[in-house]
């Protein structure tokens, strides 16, 4: 791993960091929504609720979360897949269900790019932006969430979790 450079303006903060594993690799582990815990710098993913591959956009995954300032403790978010361009770039929105099986989401979004550096390099852009976020939402959730280290101790996560599967 080399380089962390991390960027914020009024409405998305952004972290690089080169891996020293193929792109191909790297988004192999970032598809794989059980990885998601493992991954996520805040603590706040407990578990992926579905464990298919994102294969494609427009697919939901689940993921079980625990935020202590999240009304529930413990709550879901159902994600959809809206990037999804193997091995350089996936990304999604999450979105909750509203109990009768039609999601809502918020107007914010993740998104990886991957850009390989050659066969056994990547730089990846791990991106939060949160500009298409309504008013009402703005109201009761300041944005972002939580601090711009996430984003580094993400990537940082993202680096051991695929250089681990790269040996196996």
């Amino acid at each position: 791993m080399t380089r962390s450079v991390r960027a914020v303006d009024q409405e998305n903060v952004s972290a690089t960091l080169t891996i020293a594993v193929p792109a191909t690799r790297v988004f192999a582990v970032l598809a794989d929504p059980a990885a998601h815990a493992a991954i996520d710098g805040t603590g706040w993913v407990v578990a992926a609720a579905d464990r298919t591959p994102l294969t494609g956009v427009g697919q939901i995954f689940r993921m079980d979360m625990y935020h202590p300032r999240h009304p529930d403790g413990h709550y879901q978010m159902a994600n959809k897949v809206v990037v999804l361009d193997a091995p350089r770039a996936i990304g999604w929105l999450p979105g909750t269900d509203q109990g009768d099986g039609h999601l809502e989401f918020g107007g914010w979004a993740w998104r990886y790019d991957l850009a390989p550096l050659g066969p056994a390099e990547t730089e990846v852009t791990l991106s939060y932006d949160w500009s298409a976020v309504p008013p009402y939402i703005r109201e009761y959730i300041q944005f972002p969430p939580f601090g711009p280290e996430h984003l580094s101790n993400s990537l940082h996560h993202l680096a051991e979790l695929a250089t681990q599967t790269s040996r196996a």
